[in-house]
């Protein structure tokens, strides 16, 4: 574990700010803790590797607001959104937002530094999203109900809401769902979000490129 790495932690719940301190601390990370978003910016710029774990849910700046505040200063440092009111809606805003991932509380300490590793492992590869013809590739696999599931995640709809648009049961919407993440080899929603980013990214010009929006990837497979 580099030593040379900080995690700035942002969450107005001062106990769960000191367990995760406590927790990263513990696994051989330098932790900053923050009260508020306002209280992180104010650091601006930011000296050394750094990685933001921020909280969704917050007074005056939210999680998504505060990514969007970074990305408006050019500051690209690896974000990790957490909360205890997760959906799906909010995990698509997150990562839209510029997010690596998106954390449900109670976090687990494996899955929280392995998210860390993670967005600082993309960080070193150069923000390099995967390949886009092995992701169209792997979209051509899905059939047509399963495309049109997978269209409803990435819109950041429930699955009582898709099922809902498609005329079908909740249950049947899970198991197309299930039958996505498995074709695309994606893990988690997170990881499937970079898919479609990945598929943006190859209709888009180097000049917008930077900026991708969820929704341009279909026009590519279809």
């Amino acid at each position: 574990m580099a030593n040379d790495l900080t995690i700035h932690l942002v969450d107005d719940e001062e106990s769960l700010r000191r367990s995760l301190t406590f927790l990263l601390v513990s696994a051989g990370f330098a932790v900053r803790a923050h009260s508020c978003a306002k209280a992180f910016l104010e650091l601006l710029p930011l000296s050394g590797r750094s990685c933001l774990v921020t909280d969704l849910c917050m007074p005056h700046i939210n999680g998504i607001e505060l990514l969007h505040r970074l990305q408006r200063l050019s500051m690209d440092v690896p974000a990790i959104v957490i909360t205890g009111q997760g959906d799906i809606a909010a995990a698509v805003q997150a990562m839209k937002a510029g997010a690596f991932d998106f954390l449900e509380k109670p976090l687990k300490e494996d899955v929280l530094i392995a998210a860390i590793n993670g967005a600082m492992g993309q960080r070193r590869a150069g923000g390099v999203l995967p390949d886009s013809g092995g992701v169209a590739a792997r979209l051509h696999q899905l059939t047509e109900r399963e495309y049109q599931v997978l269209t409803g995640v990435l819109d950041g709809l429930q699955n009582k809401m898709i099922a809902y648009q498609l005329g079908i049961s909740s249950r049947t919407v899970e198991v197309h769902r299930a039958n996505v993440m498995a074709k695309m080899g994606a893990r988690n929603l997170a990881e499937l979000m970079r898919m479609a980013i990945t598929i943006d990214a190859a209709t888009q010009s180097p000049e917008t490129a930077k900026a991708l929006p969820i929704g341009g990837w279909s026009t590519y497979i279809r």
